[in-house]
């Protein structure tokens, strides 16, 4: 996908380094930097800046609408995927009896708003076997009382990826639920088909390349009455500034809403260089780069010393695997010493491949991993 000269021109910070983390922290090409340097110089004209700096708003939303499958007016640009959630807790407004259905796959933000105890929804755990969310676990868990069910299209855990259109059609079929779908870790690498998917989040600072600071939301038209987030602010209001503003708040529907206050435009130019960046590429580009890179990878990792904590079908699996040691810690140590970079959290270890990862970063972490299993 990339040529080394090419991979060094806008990445020259992987020169040397074999870095696997994209599931935590994307790499930003050069493109982006430059965008934050333009943000900087756009900010110094004080308020000659904001038509600058709002073309690049409805730049950034037009990308965002590309990779979601909406239109420019169904995309919000909020601080972060928490911030995306929690604001669409106040959208649903929940009520004694109601039900929301989370799962033991994914990242808190899209969880906990719904575990507080100023929600009165009862809570329900759609559990992983082997690794995997299967539908049919799912289907007992739905009826008439689902006002939601949240995941993630692709678990940050250990890279489990769902099928999207099967859950679809379980929770269509079994209950009136709501499908809030976080997509962080497939945006960027992964074609995405996100047809009848009434609430998408996404983070900005992973496989887009862009930097912290942005959520990513995507409400269709037709789920706008439903995702009205209810905050105050200004930015997310049709009256802000209206005679009867201290009277009444009138909100924009839909996306809009989850816009609450002043847009962080640096992390908005930002995202705006890191989609044009995937998009100049091609998602289907870098998932034709990429895929075979961690397939190779995984069953290599499946003969060593190691417990995969991701299921074996290749169906499942997006830029992410990961697996488990007694000494994960001795391990990464002994990885970073040779300039290894991958994911440790409480002895699982996490591997992520992105676009701008090569044959040879494969071979080099294989070898370091192999040898560093030798001596822990």
């Amino acid at each position: 996908m990339l040529t080394k000269e090419s991979r060094n021109s806008h990445f020259p910070s992987l020169e040397g380094r074999i870095y696997l983390n994209t599931a935590a922290e994307g790499i930003p090409p050069h493109t982006v930097i430059e965008a934050i340097r333009q943000y900087a110089q756009d900010k110094v004209l004080g308020m000659d800046g904001r038509p600058l700096h709002e073309a690049v708003r409805t730049a950034t939303k037009e990308q965002v609408a590309k990779a979601y499958g909406l239109t420019a007016d169904e995309i919000g640009i909020c601080s972060c995927a928490s911030e995306a959630y929690n604001l669409a807790a106040t959208a649903l407004d929940f009520q004694e009896g109601d039900e929301v259905v989370i799962n033991d796959l994914d990242f808190p933000a899209g969880a906990t708003p719904w575990m507080q105890p100023s929600c009165p929804a009862t809570v329900k755990v759609w559990r992983s076997r082997d690794g995997a969310l299967r539908t049919e676990d799912l289907k007992p868990l739905l009826g008439p009382k689902t006002r939601l069910v949240t995941v993630s299209l692709v678990s940050f855990f250990n890279g489990f990826m769902i099928p999207l259109q099967d859950v679809i059609s379980t929770i269509r079929a079994n209950s009136p639920a709501l499908l809030a779908l976080d997509v962080t870790q497939a945006l960027g690498r992964t074609p995405l088909d996100l047809y009848d998917v009434d609430l998408i989040v996404s983070a900005t600072h992973k496989w887009i390349l862009a930097s912290h600071g942005g959520g990513l939301v995507g409400v269709p038209k037709a789920r706008a009455r439903e995702w009205t987030a209810t905050a105050g602010g200004w930015f997310n209001l049709e009256n802000a500034f209206d005679n009867d503003r201290f009277e009444q708040t009138v909100t924009k529907p839909g996306a809009n809403s989850f816009s609450v206050g002043m847009p962080n435009y640096a992390a908005i130019y930002a995202a705006n260089a890191g989609l044009k960046f995937i998009h100049e590429v091609g998602v289907d580009k870098i998932a034709h780069h990429a895929d075979p890179l961690i397939h190779d990878c995984i069953g290599k990792v499946q003969k060593l010393p190691v417990e995969m904590i991701t299921p074996a079908n290749p169906d499942t699996i997006a830029g992410i695997f990961a697996f488990r040691h007694p000494k994960a810690e001795d391990i990464h140590r002994r990885l970073h010493e040779r300039n290894v970079h991958i994911m440790s959290h409480a002895g699982r270890l996490r591997v992520a491949i992105h676009g701008y990862n090569t044959p040879e970063d494969i071979e080099y972490f294989l070898e370091a991993l192999s040898e560093a299993l030798k001596h822990v």
